[in-house]
């Protein structure tokens, strides 16, 4: 492996950390995307389209993950205070609590990296430049 592209070894860690964190999430009654959404209220009430636009996904795909949180009792849809046409995504307190068991899962589950802040800076940068034309840099 010592011998392997950069790209390489950067998709087989990839694919194996995934692994990883499926397994860990799935004790929890949790998906990958339902973590992000959980990690996204955490500053408040937003909708589903917001939601769509921090999370780098479309509409549609977030539609599914809320759904699935909402059957879990981890969100909550309530109709905007000021539209009542429209309606915002709240945590539930079950929510809160599945958040605060999985918020520590990156450093329990891979504690000589979780604070390696060179790999963050490259792969953050690594996502901005690959992305730049499709999504607005947040």
């Amino acid at each position: 492996m010592a011998s392997w592209p950069t790209g390489r070894l950067l998709s087989t860690a990839a694919r194996l950390v995934e692994h990883v964190w499926v397994d860990a999430l799935e004790q929890l009654g949790l998906t990958h995307a339902g973590l992000i959404v959980l990690h996204l209220l955490g500053s408040g009430a937003l909708s589903q389209t917001e939601l769509a636009h921090r999370a780098r996904v479309e509409t549609q795909t977030m539609s599914r993950t809320l759904e699935r949180l909402e059957r879990e009792g981890y969100v909550a849809r309530h109709k905007h205070p000021d539209d009542g046409r429209r309606h915002v995504v709240t945590r539930t307190d079950k929510g809160q609590e599945v958040w605060a068991a999985a918020r520590n899962l990156e450093a329990d589950l891979f504690p000589s990296i979780a604070d390696n802040a060179q790999m963050r800076a490259s792969l953050l940068e690594i996502i901005r430049t690959t992305t730049a034309d499709r999504w607005a840099d947040d």
